[in-house]
């Protein structure tokens, strides 16, 4: 997920140097070799949290912008006594390679009311923590409660927030996202930031409770339906922002309209591509259509991380942590969520892609208005909604 470097000529760099195929690997080999919806007996697949994580205590000895602790990359993530030796051997020492940008503005949110979706681990849990850290009501949305009391229980104790709050979304479920929103409209009149944060990736075929294939379904249907659904709350709020979290693996994507439920043609890794593609398409008309109303959007890489999106695939499980060291931590994948969330100015930008907390390129799909448009129109039939 991240632009990160390697050395050219090395393992590492054949492996992660295209964005694109470190990206789709398939359990069955480094390509994906489709196959047919119907030999395959779909099984239910839940969402989970996609994204990164936050800051750490600076290391004076550390270049600039490596933020985190020594022992988060030693200590802590798979592959570790590998780490170790990589940490300190040229050129890869303190991975300032690596470690990405770094959300630098000091903002405050006192009063704020924030919702993240998959924030009980990965990503989303970093980015609840920072975010409780500097004073907001922070709403895990997440499958499994008991995790997400869990994450909660933590982030708490670690920011001395006690308004971090959990409740139970299943993002493939469309009767569940309507009762989460139901509720939180119930116990809260503001919403300034809602990030729509989790994901599944690598799912063998499978589809949602209402009949849509799993990656389109979770990651770009059930946030389509969500914000929907909140967005009344922020128009009220504003000014208020929409974070989603795209990859890099979106130009392998292509909205394939024909087909978007995979019945006649499945790969996995193409169809989190495809996902993918959905997810900046969706950010670009959704900003248009807000403009003047106060709330801004914005769509965001979060880079190559170190989480449990991959765990639908035996082949990613293995390469995660043989390459852990050189992928970001969750603290440092969170950076670019953060920055879209909190950073002064941004509102000009609203509708951009953003990776290491700057504005970058997307692929010439993910730019088309014609796409985006009827996209739209047809993710809203697929829901049985009207959204004008």
């Amino acid at each position: 997920m991240g632009e990160e470097r390697g050395t050219h000529g090395s393992p590492l760099a054949l492996t992660l140097q295209h964005p694109f195929l470190r990206n789709i690997q398939d359990s069955d080999g480094i390509s994906c070799s489709p196959v047919t919806p119907s030999a395959k007996s779909p099984a239910k697949v839940t969402p989970d949290s996609s994204s990164p994580a936050l800051f750490g205590e600076h290391d004076p000895h550390r270049p600039h912008g490596c933020v985190l602790p020594r022992n988060r990359l030693t200590c802590e993530s798979p592959g570790h006594e590998f780490g170790k030796l990589v940490y300190d051997f040229p050129p890869f020492g303190h991975r300032k390679f690596f470690a990405g940008g770094v959300c630098t503005t000091s903002v405050q949110i006192p009063g704020k009311v924030v919702v993240i979706t998959g924030a009980n681990t990965g990503i989303g849990k970093e980015t609840a923590r920072e975010l409780a850290r500097r004073g907001a009501r922070v709403y895990i949305a997440c499958r499994d409660v008991l995790k997400g009391e869990s994450a909660a229980s933590d982030i708490r104790a670690d920011t001395k927030n006690s308004q971090v709050l959990v409740r139970k979304l299943d993002l493939s479920d469309t009767k569940s996202i309507r009762a989460f929103a139901e509720r939180f409209l119930a116990e809260e009149k503001k919403l300034h930031i809602l990030i729509n944060n989790a994901g599944v990736m690598m799912c063998p075929y499978s589809k949602t409770t209402d009949g849509f294939e799993t990656h389109f379904g979770v990651n770009h249907l059930g946030h389509f339906l969500l914000t929907y659904l909140l967005l009344g709350r922020l128009k009220e709020s504003a000014p208020s922002r929409v974070v989603n979290l795209s990859s890099v693996a979106h130009l392998g994507g292509k909205i394939r309209f024909h087909d978007l439920q995979g019945e006649k043609h499945y790969c996995r890794g193409f169809a989190y591509c495809h996902s993918k593609l959905a997810n900046i398409l969706f950010t670009r008309e959704l900003a248009k259509r807000l403009q003047g109303t106060g709330v801004t959007a914005y769509v965001v890489h979060p880079g190559i991380v170190m989480s449990e999106i991959v765990r639908h695939s035996f082949l990613l499980c293995l390469l995660w942590r043989l390459f852990s060291p050189f992928f970001k931590s969750t603290r440092q994948g969170a950076q670019t969520s953060l920055h879209c969330a909190l950073a002064e100015g941004l509102e000009p930008l609203s509708g951009k892609y953003f990776s290491d907390c700057k504005r970058t390129w997307v692929s010439p799909r993910a730019r088309n208005k014609k796409t985006a448009e009827r996209l739209w129109n047809v993710s809203c039939e697929l829901l049985g909604i009207q959204w004008d």
